[in-house]
């Protein structure tokens, strides 16, 4: 859920290039690309070191 995740946040995100792997990347968020409340894939975000992925984990 969009409304779960701020800006500051500690997240884990699968990047575009490990979706077939699953490999997890851990970061602060950054902003929020996702627009809806919700997405099938998770929330799209960007973290503070400028990676793009969609959130796997809340920490």
């Amino acid at each position: 859920m969009r409304s779960n995740i701020k800006e500051g946040l500690n997240v884990g995100i699968v990047l575009k290039q490990d979706q077939k792997t699953g490999k997890i990347t851990r970061g602060v968020v950054k902003r929020i690309l996702t627009n809806s409340s919700t997405h099938p894939h998770g929330i799209k975000v960007q973290l503070s070191d400028g990676q793009v992925g969609r959130v796997k984990e809340i920490y």
